[in-house]
């Protein structure tokens, strides 16, 4: 099951990679339709292929109901198939007993700095996005105004997620305006004059349709006054943007600091995915506003990253990383920072790297163990 929000490339994947094997498109609404009627005409149709025959089902969430007969046909016929959706919503409600057991589940992310090598532009990037056909073109807005309609159209209102589209909008905007940083869900719901609860199901929205990811806060076993609130995430900074409706306008320092997060903590999920590591991130601050902005445990300890939008590394950037380094001394971590610098540079035990070095570490598996 290859999941991955709209636009990162799972169905040009696969149409080049496995050309050869019978697909559902359900992009097609009258094929949708005909299965939706009656889902038993997907199982009389493939019941008789040979055992060990893989069929394709693209935009499986736009037929849920076929995930029964999918699991009839693994378990009876023995046939396979390969999954892709952009939704995770309706699949969770529909067959958690197949995603729990019966399908491998794998996360398709946009472009990553390993697959595109030195030929990417890291301002460029944060700006945009890394989306394949964003990143591709030299303008890119267009296609970035038109995702978020067509994200909106699509996912929320022909799937009737929500019950009053104007106010998803309006939260659709607040949200991404605090991209990468803690939230206030009551502030949030103020603002988009929604209840809370109401607020809480949005964001459960976007998660579920892959458009965003929460970044819980990380708490020392011992401590008692630390930051529990969590962070959240937009996929892609190009699609924060243009949700935030900030598309038009140059990028300010402060937001540039979020977006070059955005575009972090991606490439650490695409990684900690794509290397079967799966290592949980965390963020960490103390009650005096110490901060580092990743944390995880891997098998050697732990792990802290320090992310700076800037082309100087100040010292004063080091401060969350050496009281958190004081703090787990003994538990053998590693402290890193990553700027738009062009120095590698060693300041007491953190080692300071160029973005594109770090990333070349990151896939080189020298980060994480």
């Amino acid at each position: 099951m290859l999941l991955g929000p709209r636009g990162t490339g799972k169905s040009t994947w696969l149409d080049k990679e496995y050309s050869s094997i019978q697909k559902f498109d359900f992009l097609d609404t009258q094929l949708a339709l005909k299965y939706s009627m009656n889902p038993g005409y997907f199982y009389e149709e493939l019941k008789s292929l040979r055992a060990g025959t893989w069929i394709i089902v693209d935009e499986i969430q736009k037929v849920p109901s076929l995930l029964d007969e999918v699991h009839r046909l693994i378990e009876k016929h023995k046939l396979k198939f390969i999954l892709s959706g952009s939704s995770a919503r309706k699949l969770k409600k529909s067959s958690t007993n197949l995603l729990g057991g019966r399908a491998e589940v794998i996360r398709c992310y946009p472009f990553v700095s390993n697959e595109v090598g030195d030929n990417f532009d890291i301002r460029k990037v944060i700006q945009f996005g890394s989306l394949p056909k964003s990143f591709l073109t030299l303008k890119p807005q267009g296609f970035l105004r038109s995702y978020i309609e067509t994200y909106i159209q699509q996912e929320i209102i022909a799937e009737a997620i929500v019950k009053s589209l104007g106010s998803f909008s309006r939260f659709l905007e607040i949200s991404a305006i605090q991209n990468g940083q803690t939230i206030n869900v009551t502030n949030i719901a103020r603002d988009a004059k929604v209840a809370r609860p109401t607020v809480q199901g949005y964001f459960q929205v976007l998660v579920e349709t892959l458009v965003g990811d929460w970044l819980p806060a990380w708490k020392l076993k011992a401590a008692t006054k630390e930051v529990s609130h969590p962070k959240f995430y937009f996929f892609d900074s190009g699609v924060a943007r243009a949700a935030s409706g900030r598309l038009p306008y140059p990028i300010n320092s402060e937001e540039c600091g979020f977006l070059f997060e955005t575009f972090i903590f991606h490439e650490l999920k695409a990684y900690m995915s794509y290397s079967e590591k799966n290592y949980k991130l965390h963020y960490w601050r103390s009650h005096d506003n110490n901060e580092v902005d990743f944390v995880f445990e891997d098998q050697k300890g732990y792990v802290a990253i320090e992310c700076k939008s800037s082309e100087e590394w100040l010292n004063s950037y080091n401060a969350g990383l050496k009281v958190l380094g004081e703090k787990l001394k003994s538990k053998n971590i590693r402290l890193f920072g990553v700027y738009l610098g062009d120095k590698v540079l060693d300041i007491g035990n953190i080692k300071i790297f160029p973005a594109k070095t770090f990333l070349k570490y990151l896939w080189a598996d020298q980060i994480a163990n």
